[in-house]
């Protein structure tokens, strides 16, 4: 089992290296290759993956962890370092995502 990051973004890897999150990969998107020769079942995803790759994660048999933010508007679009991120209480949260149709 493969505990996964996927970000682009410094400061989210920075802050979660500094809560302690064991990460075995680190990648800064979630590719093809990824999803059909890296990620498998039991595998952990981090990261705030868009809703489709995110139910692929699920599909698989992996679990994902969004990385949710409470971020004031005049945040949005800026890159955040690990204490910002923090300030915008920044947290993991279980999510399982289903395609319906």
């Amino acid at each position: 089992m493969t505990t996964w990051f996927i970000t682009r973004h410094p400061g989210a890897l920075e802050w979660a290296k500094a809560q302690g999150f064991a990460i075995d990969r680190h990648c800064t998107h979630l590719t093809d290759v990824n999803l059909t020769d890296g990620i498998v079942a039991g595998d952990t995803i981090i990261g705030s993956l868009p809703v489709h790759l995110a139910a692929v994660v699920c599909q698989r048999g992996a679990a994902y962890y969004n990385l949710s933010l409470d971020l004031p508007a005049h945040l949005r679009g800026e890159e955040l370092s690990a204490e910002e991120l923090s300030a915008c209480n920044a947290r993991l949260e279980a999510f399982y995502v289903e395609k319906i149709a």
